[in-house]
Order: structure tokens, then sequence, then C-alpha cells
């Protein structure tokens, strides 16, 4: 708040003056008082510790004149975080759990944005013995069978739910088979990746948090390549009828960014230490 002490004049002279400040304080501060233009977007940990926001959103914002605000959480607290309400936009990366928020009504439409893959990353002296094994289901069951350590996001994730599907694939029932091999930590991918390099653990990472991670310890990537590790991207606008509050005008045009060749190319731009860490895929 800014105060103006004007100095004693006649009445009408001192209601003149009071004008002729207001006027020039409005003209002058006016850019300043406006309200910035921006959203809120509710997403995955990995989109935001790969550093793709920080390479993506800033072009987003030149370009339309929006800022973007973001929740990094789990795919199943972002989703929830729209639920309510609470976010304008929800990016995403379980398909199984964004159907059901749209089949509920808090969507009205997804769209595919980008994929990469899963990886199963552990020590480099690999105890169960899955380097090079492209079977997902094959190494996860060898962990089980070893007793090997295994970090578990824990947190209704994206990357916890694929997880969970694939020991399903592999047969495993995690209830009777877990022990202290198989540790929940309830947090992203960064904390999971940090955990397993200081514990010399296994764990299913996102590709693009693995390339943009730098405390890797005795970890590598030990298998890939299964069809069952793809991870596919969907955006989606908080349904305004739902939640009037929505900024659904500036929601969609961050999403008809994302999806346009201008952000797709941006997307494919994203590179670490040379390599591409998402693929654009949306539809045109």
């Amino acid at each position: 708040m800014v105060t103006i002490d004007l100095p004693s004049y006649p009445d009408h002279m001192t209601s003149l003056l009071r004008h002729l400040v207001i006027a020039a304080v409005l003209l002058f501060a006016g850019p300043t008082l406006a309200q910035t233009r921006s959203i809120i977007v509710a997403s995955t940990t990995s989109t935001e510790q790969s550093g793709l926001f920080g390479y993506l959103l800033p072009r987003f914002s030149q370009a339309s004149g929006i800022d973007v605000k973001v929740v990094a959480v789990g795919t199943g607290q972002a989703l929830d975080i729209g639920r309510r309400g609470d976010a304008d936009v929800v990016f995403v990366h379980d398909r199984v759990a964004e159907e059901k928020f749209l089949a509920e009504g808090f969507a009205t439409r997804r769209y595919d944005v980008m994929y990469n893959d899963f990886v199963i990353v552990g020590p480099k002296a690999d105890p169960a013995h899955i380097a090079g094994d492209k079977d997902v289901a094959d190494a996860l069951r060898r962990i089980a069978a070893t007793k090997s350590a295994f970090i578990s996001r824990g947190d209704h994730s994206g990357t916890h739910e694929a997880e969970l599907r694939l020991w399903k694939d592999a047969g495993v029932d995690l209830d009777s088979a877990k022990g202290q091999w198989y540790r929940e930590i309830g947090q992203g991918m960064g904390p999971g990746l940090n955990m397993a390099a200081a514990s010399n653990a296994y764990v299913l990472s996102d590709r693009g948090t693995w390339l943009s991670f730098r405390n890797r310890g005795e970890l590598a990537v030990l298998t890939e390549g299964d069809r069952r590790l793809f991870n596919q991207y969907g955006v989606m606008l908080v349904n305004p009828a739902k939640h009037p509050t929505v900024k659904a005008s500036d929601g969609q045009a961050f999403i008809d960014w994302l999806i346009s060749q201008a952000g797709q190319s941006v997307i494919a731009g994203y590179k670490v230490g040379g390599e591409q860490l998402f693929f654009p895929n949306a539809a045109h």
C-alpha cells in the first residue's frame, strides 16, 4: 500500500489534486497492479525432477503470458488435487487412474502428450542376476526369490501403480512375499533413487528422472526394453462444471500449447547428456 500525504489547500483544490494524484498512480502503477495470468498444474514428480518443467514452462510462459505454478506429487495425489478443484490442469502418467478421473466427470477430455519408459535400476554387483534381462516379470521374480533389497515408492504415484501391476504380472504376491528386503518409503522418485543408491537396492524408475539423477553411486540400469515398461503421460483440464474456480481458458491454452507442434518440439528438444528424456506423441 502507498500512502500519499497532500498539503493543505482549499477543499476544491484538494479534491482536484487528489484525483490527479490517483490518476497518475493508476497510470504508472497499472501494469504492476494488474493481476498476472497464472494457472496451477498438479503433476508428477518425474516431470519436475527430470528437469522437463524447468526447460518447458518458461518457453510456454514467454509464448502465452501465462505463468504456471506446479504442484509436483505422485499421480494419485495429483488427481486428488484435481478432484478437490485445487488445480486447473493435471499432467500425470497412470492411464487407468486417468480414465477413472475422466469417467467420474472431473475432466471432459484427456490428451496424450508424450512417453518414455520405466527401467529397473540396481547395484552393479546385481545380487539377483537380472542384468540384461528384458523380461521385467522374470527380473522381479528373481529379486523376490533372492530377497534382494528393493525400494518401492509406496506413494500411489503412477510409478508405484506401475510397479504393483508388474509384481502382479510376475506372479509375486507382495502381501506374503514382503519382508525386510522390500521397503516402501512413501516418497517421490528422487528420494527413491537416493535411497537405492545409499543401500545398493533395486528400484523401478522412469527413465527421465534416472537420466537426470546425479547421485548414482553403484547403480546402473539393469532391466529395460519390455513393452510392459512403456510409460505414457496425459494431460487434462479440471472440469469447470465441477469447480467453477478453474481457470478454464488459460488451462486449456496450456494444454493446446503442449499438444501443438511448438510444444511437442520443445518436449523433443529436452535432453540430458545428449539423451532425449521424453518423446512427444500427441495426436494432431
